[in-house]
């Protein structure tokens, strides 16, 4: 699965940390210093928090078209920066 592949709207299913599956929907999709990331909320929080309550995550999408978590609180930092001029940028027009 690579970008191209990856749509807003798109509801896939991740483990979480105890391996339970987790519906997600994807929130966003942007290239940070030539690397592939998503921004995905749980659904069940999407139907049920105003949108100020909804937890983002962030995940990397790596070559073999996996997803790891974000491990660093700069590389963090710098994709939830994007995902947030996205955002901006989208109200604006």
């Amino acid at each position: 699965m690579n970008m191209s592949d990856i749509e807003v709207g798109e509801v896939f299913t991740l483990s979480d940390e105890n391996n339970e599956d987790q519906e997600v929907e994807v929130l966003g999709a942007m290239d940070v210093e030539g690397a592939e990331y998503i921004a995905v909320a749980f659904v069940e929080d999407i139907q049920t928090e105003t949108e100020e309550d909804i937890d983002i995550f962030f995940l990397k999408v790596e070559e073999d078209n996996e997803f790891s978590y974000i491990e660093n609180d700069e590389e963090f930092d710098k994709v939830s920066a994007a995902f947030d001029k996205i955002l901006d940028e989208q109200e604006q027009e």
